[in-house]
This record gives C-alpha cells, structure tokens and sequence, in this order.
C-alpha cells in the first residue's frame, strides 16, 4: 500500500526539519521544543496524577477510575529525546481507555547517560513498583514504543515471570540496521538517523551486541509472557519488529503482530493527525483487557 495521505502530509511537513546528523544539532533545544509542542495538546482528565521517585529514578503514575492492571510504560525517542512530559497526552489518553494504571518512566537520556542507565532506571523502578500496596499484586504490563520498545522488551527479559504481557509500538531494536525495510520503507524516518541514535545510546562499540542494548541477539527470548507487536508499514524499523514476532513464535511464546498499513514510524501517539493512532491504542488495550480476564479466570464477553 501507498503511504496514506495522512502519512504523507507528515512526511512532508517534517522534511525541512533539521536531522540529528547535522552537526548543528541541538539536543537541548529540541527537547524544549518537543515539551513546548506537547503542552498544548488536549490532556484528557485522569482521576489522579502524581509523579512519584520509583526507586531513585522520576516518573509519572497515572490512576483512572477503576482500574485493575498496571502498565509500565517506556517512551519513544530514540532514546535520546522525549519524556514523561512530551507522551503525557498520549499516556492519558491509553490509561483512560484502557482503564490501567501507567507508570511512565523518565528513564537516562544519552548522550548525557548512555547504556546501560536507561535499562537501569527501568529496573529501578519496576522494583519500586513491586513495594506499592494496591499496585505490587496487581496484572502488570510492559509497554513501549520505538526506543521505549525496547526498554519495554529489555525490562521484560531482565525480569522473566514479573509481566502478564508485554506491548511494543514499532520497537528500535537492531542496531546493525540489517534488514530490508531500512532500505525500502524508510519514509519519514532516515537510515542515517536511526544509525546516529544508537551512537548516542551505546557507550562502547561492544554494547551494539549487548542482548540488553540489541534483544533480538537475547537467548532468553523463550521467557517473554504474551507478547503484542505492532509495526508500520512505511517504516524501516517494520522488519526488525515482524522479526521479533518470527523469534517469538518459534520460541513457543504467545505473540501477535500487526502491520498498519499506509503508516509512518511515530504515528502511534499522534491521535489528531493519524486516524490509525487511536484504534491502535485501543488494539493494545483490548489485548490487555483478554489478558487481565485470563488471569482472573473470567469468560470471554460475548
């Protein structure tokens, strides 16, 4: 499929934007811009907010009515760039849907903290929620998308039996860059750049095979609880994520994938710009909705 016109205008308007790789980048001032940019997005109300200290590391716990699960959830921004404050809307939106708790973790950023702070920081607080009453017992998620992606899946490995699922939204997880899409479906999304975000990450060269820096090379992906992948199409982390899901499947993990079709790397957290963000939310929600009722031994509703 031809990227939807959606897509389309997006790559568009983002195409005169300076890229990391220019040597005038400026980290400091895109993070600023991203959080002035994400203040004036509709913050849909959530019964209560807090941010909390999760075991030495800032955070934000997002409480709706009624909730029964608990996610833990990693942004994107090729590790680099975004925060807790930059997917509040985002976060807001998904724990209200999905009637889950969240715990958005403001993990390290490199290039001031690189490999392995971020991972750390997710431990960290994955620990932390393990000694909150109302929250410790409850079904718990990992979740994450690109860059968070595979912190989510990360934390996931280093703690095998702690997650009732895990959920990645087109997930950064290869930095050889060694498939296909990276040469073929890399609208909106440059090669080159994704290439620069692992440099920032990585504090060493033997760190890019370092199975919590690059999980697909884990041998401990056997241990994964049901796993949900989600890719875009037009996007060149799209075969390192289906990958995943071959790996998982293989291992005789209980895992789904889906490829939106038409999309662009980032959409997911976009809802007044890409009609497909918000019926993905609700696809991760209503998987952990099936996974929170097997757990409790529920029948399916009708």
């Amino acid at each position: 499929m031809a990227l939807h016109p959606q897509a389309r205008r997006a790559v568009e308007a983002s195409a005169g934007e300076m890229p990391v790789t220019d040597p005038d980048y400026d980290i400091a001032a895109a993070r600023q811009q991203d959080r002035a940019e994400a203040a004036k997005l509709e913050k849909v109300p959530v019964a209560e907010v807090r941010d909390v200290d999760a075991g030495g590391v800032p955070a934000r716990l997002y409480l709706p009515e009624g909730y029964d699960a608990v996610v833990v959830h990693a942004h994107g921004g090729g590790f680099v760039l975004n925060d807790v404050q930059v997917h509040d809307a985002a976060v807001r939106r998904f724990a209200t849907i999905a009637r889950v708790a969240v715990l958005s973790v403001d993990y390290r950023r490199p290039p001031e903290h690189r490999f392995p702070a971020a991972p750390d920081d997710l431990s960290a607080a994955i620990g932390w929620l393990d000694t909150q009453p109302g929250l410790a017992d409850l079904p718990t998620f990992s979740h994450g998308d690109s860059a968070g992606g595979n912190l989510a899946l990360v934390a996931a490995l280093r703690h095998p039996g702690r997650f009732t699922g895990v959920a990645l939204i087109y997930p950064f997880l290869d930095p050889a860059a060694s498939f296909d899409s990276y040469r073929t479906a890399a609208e909106g999304f440059d090669p080159a750049e994704a290439a620069w975000f692992w440099e920032q990450y990585a504090a060493s060269p033997a760190d890019l095979t370092d199975p919590d820096l690059a999980p697909l090379l884990s041998g401990k992906l056997h241990t994964l609880p049901p796993t949900l992948v989600t890719t875009a199409e037009h996007d060149p982390l799209r075969d390192e994520g289906e990958h995943l899901v071959h790996l998982l499947a293989e291992a005789g993990v209980e895992v789904v994938g889906t490829r939106y079709l038409g999309q662009v790397h980032g959409y997911w957290r976009h809802v007044t710009v890409f009609d497909a963000a918000e019926p993905a939310m609700r696809q991760v929600a209503g998987w952990m909705r099936m996974l929170v009722e097997r757990a409790r031994g529920e029948s399916p509703r009708p």
